[in-house]
């Protein structure tokens, strides 16, 4: 019997700031920005999303293999 090999799902990889922490979430999951943030029980307009040194907006895509960062931003008003 050959043994079927299975391909491991697309994962995105994400620096969350100010912990410092990595996570890594499978694409079919996170397929926009708004996504990956509701996944991360962030509420849009709380953090921006980075790819390399692109902003990214809520509309776009999230594309697998991607490394994003993901900033929490606070008002000191």
């Amino acid at each position: 019997m050959q043994e079927e090999l299975r391909t491991p799902p697309p994962m995105v990889r994400v620096r969350l700031q100010p912990e410092e922490k990595v996570v890594e979430l499978p694409r079919h999951k996170v397929k926009s920005v708004l996504t990956l943030l509701r996944a991360l029980g962030i509420r849009p307009g709380t953090a921006i999303v980075a790819r390399g040194r692109e902003l990214l907006t809520p509309d776009r895509a999230v594309l697998p293999g991607d490394e994003l960062l993901v900033r929490k931003v606070t008002s000191a008003g």
